[in-house]
């Protein structure tokens, strides 16, 4: 069973609330250097900046641990359907998380052609989210079929 949509949302909100402050701290550093070359037009190229900036967090904490900070805190883990988790998996499922249409639409097309419990690019990147108790019965019903 995955991970429930209001752990999920939740876990998005906490993921949001880390990369808005890292992002006011990043808008802190460089805005006295923008006032005081007049170079306000670099303030243009934010939002790409700010996609950058989602894309690299949601890929590094997923591809290397299998949860990002929000989803540690929610006790839900992505977990590879085939193989391990990879960082080429992690970037595949998380390209909608750019802005929020993008997002919308992943969901509601996974809803309506996928199942109600999943995005469409889990189902690309064959990974699903699900609660870490899951993950550990997983390992031990594994254990116990080898012994």
């Amino acid at each position: 069973m995955q991970g429930s949509w209001g752990r999920r949302f939740m876990a998005l909100v906490i993921d949001a609330v880390i990369i808005t402050l890292f992002s006011w701290i990043l808008v802190a550093l460089i805005y006295p250097v923008v006032a005081l070359t007049n170079s306000f037009q670099v303030l243009g190229f934010w939002l790409l900046l700010l996609a950058f900036i989602i894309i690299v967090y949601f890929t590094y904490f997923e591809g290397k641990y299998d949860v990002t900070p929000g989803k540690n805190l929610m006790k839900l883990k992505v977990k590879s359907l085939n193989g391990d988790m990879s960082y080429r998996k992690a970037f595949i499922r998380n390209l909608s998380k750019i802005l929020w249409l993008p997002l919308i639409v992943d969901l509601l097309v996974g809803f309506i052609f996928e199942s109600p419990r999943k995005r469409y690019l889990d189902r690309l990147a064959k990974t699903e989210v699900v609660k870490f108790e899951e993950v550990e019965k997983s390992k031990q019903r594994l254990g116990q079929s080898i012994s």
